[in-house]
């Protein structure tokens, strides 16, 4: 236990550091004016202050004043030693942190039983510190154990969903990059955009209830067809909507708003305005970009700065204008995310095309 002594009388200084070096376990570390404390500061390490009332330059309640606008400091109990038996002094003393006082000149024995319970003191609040900081980690190891579960679980969900289309697969990934660049622009925490990055991909899920002839057809869906589609969102929510994971029931909710619009005329529930999820008009732009971007059965792909025209153009009718505005502004970091993909698609069928010579040979 380390204690800092202040005290601008020598006397004074020796008498409080052999008083000091008879406690258990203590050490003492004298100063004998303010200004080296405070040149000292923030290296000084102590546990305790022993600050001396009257002093030239500072006072001990100026001292300790500047001491504890460091953070470090804040918790560190304090004695202040004076001969000033004034009730006006004890209380400025009281208003500074003070938890205790010694009155010159100091008695050894009663310096001994107050310092034995300061100590003690001390050394219990440490202890339980230590603790809280323990369970503080034991908390942060649990919940990223669990997170880490609750993302492979997405994962393979997202696979299964996914199973029938590799095309399918990457779009949902490309759709979670973009949403969480627009998510960073909008300037949302920083662990919303992880997350909405995470269940981002599961905005389709409900498509797996799709039939074959509807979810593969090589062409444009017939009026009830697309109302049949239409049922995925609600579908994919009614999935994922009864788990306790914080990261599906937001999954749950993309799912069931990314085909909402800011005017109210979507689907499946007419939303309209910010009565739409933030992570739907989210998402329900980025899909939309996505699917513009990229080709279809039934259409070719869009250029970049098309798709962007035509965004711009619908925000206030099917796009929220803070996320158009948002998207805007992470158009490099798109183009990157687009950019990316491009090569990993390249390197995949350079890998297809290699394994299947090999095979050949």
């Amino acid at each position: 236990m380390r204690i800092l002594l202040v005290d601008d009388n020598s006397t004074n200084l020796k008498l409080l550091t052999k008083l000091v070096a008879k406690l258990d376990h203590c050490e003492a570390l004298p100063f004998s004016s303010p200004d080296a404390v405070l040149s000292a500061l923030p290296d000084l390490d102590f546990d305790i202050a022993v600050i001396d009332y009257q002093m030239p330059v500072y006072n001990g309640v100026e001292l300790y004043t500047e001491i504890v606008r460091f953070e470090k400091y804040a918790q560190i109990p304090v004695i202040f030693v004076t001969g000033d038996r004034d009730m006006t002094t004890r209380m400025a003393a009281l208003d500074a942190g003070a938890i205790d006082f010694l009155t010159k000149p100091v008695d050894p024995v009663e310096f001994h039983a107050r310092m034995h319970n300061i100590v003690s003191l001390s050394r219990a609040r440490r202890q339980l510190a230590d603790q809280a900081e323990w369970l503080r980690r034991e908390v942060e190891r649990a919940v990223g154990e669990l997170r880490e579960r609750e993302q492979e679980i997405i994962y393979r969900l997202t696979l299964a969903a996914n199973y029938k289309d590799p095309d399918v697969a990457r779009h949902t990934l490309r759709v979670a990059a973009y949403s969480e660049a627009i998510a960073i622009e909008l300037g949302l925490p920083s662990n919303f955009c992880h997350d909405l990055k995470l269940a981002a991909p599961m905005h389709d899920v409900g498509k797996v209830a799709m039939p074959d002839t509807v979810l593969l057809k090589q062409g444009r869906l017939t009026e009830a067809e697309f109302r049949q589609m239409q049922a995925h969102a609600q579908i994919g929510s009614d999935i994922l909507g009864r788990s306790h994971s914080s990261l599906l029931q937001l999954a749950s909710e993309i799912a069931v708003s990314h085909h909402e619009r800011w005017d109210g005329q979507g689907y499946p529930n007419r939303l309209a305005g910010t009565d739409i999820p933030i992570s739907g008009r989210i998402v329900c732009l980025a899909d939309n970009f996505d699917a513009l971007t990229t080709e279809r059965p039934y259409k070719p792909a869009w250029s970049f700065e098309r798709t962007i025209e035509h965004i711009v153009g619908r925000a206030g009718t099917q796009f929220d204008p803070e996320c158009v505005a948002a998207f805007q502004r992470a158009l490099p970091r798109i183009q990157a995310i687009m950019e990316q993909d491009r090569l990993e698609k390249a390197e995949e069928a350079a890998r297809a095309m290699k394994a299947a010579g090999d095979r050949v040979a």
